[in-house]
């Protein structure tokens, strides 16, 4: 009952934070998930995994100032000499926000991701910028640099007494997807491949349906305790099981409008028309007919 009193009170502050700082990680919004992990909730959510001599930051959110809230928050948990920083993908509010942290935190990322990142990184802090004075104040002036440990596959950082394993498995809301999972604690990080009742985002063609599918099966056999998303409320592992539920649903659906030679924009309002009734509680439809497009392309 504790834990799940801790997730509700994490979903009312994360409404607070978004409606307060609709890009901005907020002061003072940090709560225990488990023994190890803590989760600062705002936008996005930032998760920081503590041990007894080496800290990690998941994301870094939009621009140095909500950097710098970051830095604050890990302060207070911990004085470990080590800080690791790492970063669930490309996208600005979880990836502009590293100049903030001190020069010696060890910055870790994949190297599909750095990969993305070389090629989209301006054009996606360009777009983010023309879409509020906001995020073009906080991306004024960003500074990125080249990470201090760059792997393929799998990681895994020995925190003292906790061990955070880091993993990409392939292309689903980018190319370079990060996953986290804290395995002492049971806890997963995965970015935006799972959420609650957030629709699947699939901002462009480097965005994959079946590779979402994919990666969301290979989550499955790993059972969660806890799951710490991107941007949402907190949850347990059932999010994982929620998430592919409804992607594939989706799937299904455009599909078979597909097969009726139904146009790709055409099944994107329908589907969305009546997932708004099939999925009441879920967040924002919008992203559907760009999920829709993806089904048709691949």
């Amino acid at each position: 009952m504790r834990l799940r009193n801790i997730f509700l009170s994490g979903a009312a502050l994360c409404v607070a934070a978004q409606a307060q700082t609709p890009q901005g990680v907020p002061e003072n919004a940090t709560i225990k998930v488990s023994e190890h992990v803590h989760a600062i909730v705002g936008f996005p959510n930032i998760a920081i995994v503590t041990g007894t001599r080496g800290t990690l930051v998941v994301d870094t959110g939009m621009g140095a100032r909500n950097g710098a809230v970051i830095v604050r928050e890990v302060q207070k948990l911990t004085k470990v000499p080590i800080l690791y920083l790492t970063t669930t993908h490309f996208h600005p509010e979880h990836s502009t926000g590293e100049q903030a942290f001190p020069p010696s935190t060890v910055l870790v990322r994949n190297s599909a991701q750095q990969d993305e990142l070389d090629r989209r990184g301006a054009e996606f802090i360009a777009t983010f910028s023309s879409r509020s004075a906001q995020n073009k104040e906080l991306l004024q002036d960003v500074k990125l640099r080249m990470p201090d440990i760059l792997y393929d596959r799998e990681l895994k950082l020995d925190l003292g007494g906790v061990t955070a394993r880091l993993f990409w498995l392939g292309a689903a809301h980018t190319k370079g997807d990060e996953l986290i999972m804290v395995e002492e604690d049971s806890v997963l990080i995965p970015g935006d491949i799972v959420q609650n009742k957030l629709v699947p985002n699939f901002p462009n063609e480097d965005a994959s349906v079946k590779g979402w599918l994919a990666v969301l099966d290979q989550l499955a056999p790993l059972k969660p305790k806890f799951v710490v998303p991107d941007h949402g409320d907190l949850g347990d592992g059932s999010l994982v099981t929620q998430e592919r539920a409804f992607l594939q649903d989706l799937q299904r659906r455009a599909l078979e409008l597909k097969r009726q030679a139904v146009s790709a924009d055409d099944a994107g309002k329908q589907i969305q028309t009546e997932f708004k009734t099939k999925y009441p509680d879920w967040t924002n439809l919008n992203p559907i007919p760009n999920a829709v497009r993806r089904v048709y392309a691949e």
